[in-house]
């Protein structure tokens, strides 16, 4: 089978390897979609950072149709559309059984840790496979990967019904933050220096947005709390400053959630957070039972995947067409969607 294969920094390459077959407790899927992330992209640029082992068949947002399935598995079947749930825990250590499994130490992730669905073929875990409704299309089903994020931090943050919310940075995961803080009940502010970013906020829900390059979007943020500041401000840029931007904009005794992944080391004045008595909550991956949250959301309509897929490539196009078109700067796509079938 064809499969795009993690080497080294800047040694990705498509290759014809044998089938994966299936272990025990395992099921074979056919791939039908998967989306390119930017922890992909920093993998090629930069890593191994997250890869723990090579060579590794990338790409962690996975949706396929079962194509066996051993005979003592209930609960899916050969032609069932499915998502890979792609985080493996050990459910025994420390942070399992303290239902933080999003920390465990043991963690594998496909695409990662084992071989992802950048390929036409991929086994996994089936009791990590979530049967997707007829709501859910194929060619948005890999978004529920970011959407499972998304899902997290909203947990994580502890948000109450009519609570605000900033989200610093309107990229797929927070286009997704967004529409996750609103399925639970929130105001939304979503705050970006991309025009296409801010449109895509307002289409999805966004209460309000705000242009950071225009004016002092801290000040707007407390103008639209009453003088106050957002209760919880979500960092999902990623960017230097944008972390130091949530703690001076929440409001005092607020909650910062960190989920942006930082290429840069930001230096923060950790003054604020003791002065305005800051709650700060980091927010990685998934923890037990979001995907499937994910997964319900989106079927009922309260998170929309589709608005983020800007493309469709082919497994032979992921590096021009995927992988660098996303390190333009211009930036034009949320989420590019690959398949092995085109």
């Amino acid at each position: 089978m064809r499969a795009l294969v993690f080497y080294a920094k800047n040694d990705v390459r498509l290759e014809e390897i044998p089938e994966p077959e299936i272990g025990p407790g395992e099921a074979k899927i056919r791939v039908t979609y998967t989306s390119i992330c930017a922890t992909d992209i920093e993998e090629w640029q930069f890593g191994p950072t997250y890869i723990t082992s090579t060579p590794t068949v990338m790409g962690h947002e996975v949706s396929g149709r079962v194509v066996e399935i051993p005979d003592n598995i209930s609960g899916l079947s050969v032609g069932d559309r499915v998502m890979v749930d792609n985080v493996l825990i050990c459910g025994a250590c420390f942070w399992c059984l303290s239902d933080s499994q999003a920390t465990c130490p043991n963690m594998e992730v496909a695409g990662l840790g084992r071989d992802g669905g950048l390929a036409e073929f991929m086994t996994w875990p089936a009791d990590h496979l979530i049967k997707l409704p007829d709501a859910v299309k194929d060619d948005e089903a890999p978004l529920l990967e970011p959407a499972t994020v998304a899902v997290h931090a909203v947990r994580r943050s502890g948000v109450r019904v009519g609570e605000s919310v900033a989200v610093l940075g309107v990229g797929t995961v927070g286009a997704l933050t967004l529409q996750a803080f609103k399925a639970a009940g929130a105001i939304v502010y979503a705050v970006d220096v991309r025009e296409s970013s801010l449109q895509m906020a307002a289409r999805l829900g966004a209460d309000e947005v705000v242009d950071a390059t225009r004016g002092d979007a801290g000040e707007r943020l407390r103008e639209l709390t009453g003088g106050i500041g957002p209760d919880i401000v979500v960092e999902t840029a990623g960017a230097t400053r944008t972390p130091l931007d949530a703690f001076d904009w929440v409001r005092r005794a607020g909650t910062v959630v960190l989920v942006g992944i930082y290429a840069a080391k930001p230096e923060a004045d950790f003054n604020v957070v003791v002065g305005k008595e800051l709650r700060v909550i980091g927010s990685v991956a998934a923890g037990t039972g979001d995907m499937a949250a994910a997964v319900r959301l989106v079927a009922e309509g309260k998170i929309r995947l589709g608005d983020l897929v800007s493309a469709h490539i082919s497994l032979e196009r992921v590096i021009p067409d995927g992988f660098e078109r996303m390190t333009a700067e211009s930036k034009d796509v949320f989420r590019i969607l690959v398949s092995p079938d085109a």
